[in-house]
């Protein structure tokens, strides 16, 4: 019987036998925020290849905790989609604007909360095949409602729900968005003592991201 390697910890000067050498590039299009290339690389066994994905921004996520420990929910229309979907508070980075200033943002403009307490959790890649973005994961509690500040031509419906009733519904596939998806996991796992998260007040996580 023979037996998979181990996973060793993840490196990314590891794996030589694996990495691909980007040879030349070209734009072959660019959006308001999407910048889409299209990549000639070398592979592994010397041969050539091309690789077509979306330089992406990067984005943040709030999972924000109700007193009642309800969750904040949006339903927003997705057109790729065709339908309105159900997510977490989100949004992509402005130029230049740090993740944490953006979760702060997001949270306030999308759904009127502000929050007392903040953690963060981690980053998640949705799309790693064709897209660079990166989806920074926070958590929020101690929230105080308020008005949206949605952009124009944005429309979100902010409704709240158990974390039993998101999960029921991403059983059914009626909930299938992969950020919220892993906010709800992230919660699940934090929840249960094994991924533990540092709170802090708004102004304390801001002096910790200017001492790092």
């Amino acid at each position: 019987m023979t037996t998979s390697p181990t996973i060793a910890p993840i490196d990314p000067r590891a794996d030589p036998q694996l990495r691909e050498i980007g040879l030349s590039g070209r734009q072959v299009y660019r959006g308001r925020f999407l910048d889409a290339r299209c990549d000639e690389v070398r592979l592994p066994d010397g041969s050539t290849s091309a690789r077509e994905y979306i330089v992406h921004p990067g984005a943040v996520m709030v999972v924000a905790l109700l007193d009642d420990a309800r969750l904040v929910v949006e339903r927003q229309y997705r057109y790729p989609m065709g339908r309105a979907m159900l997510e977490f508070p989100a949004g992509k980075l402005d130029a230049g604007e740090p993740p944490f200033e953006c979760a702060v943002r997001e949270l306030t403009e999308e759904t009127g909360y502000s929050a007392r307490e903040w953690a963060y959790a981690g980053v998640m890649h949705n799309a790693i095949a064709y897209s660079t973005e990166a989806i920074e994961v926070w958590f929020a509690r101690g929230l105080t409602p308020g008005q949206q500040q949605l952009d124009a031509g944005e429309f979100v419906d902010v409704v709240t729900a158990s974390e039993d009733e998101l999960h029921e519904l991403a059983r059914r596939g009626e909930l299938t968005d992969a950020k919220t998806l892993v906010g709800l996991l992230w919660l699940a796992r934090w929840r249960a003592g094994r991924w533990p998260l540092e709170w802090g007040s708004e102004a304390r996580v801001r002096a910790s991201i200017m001492r790092s």
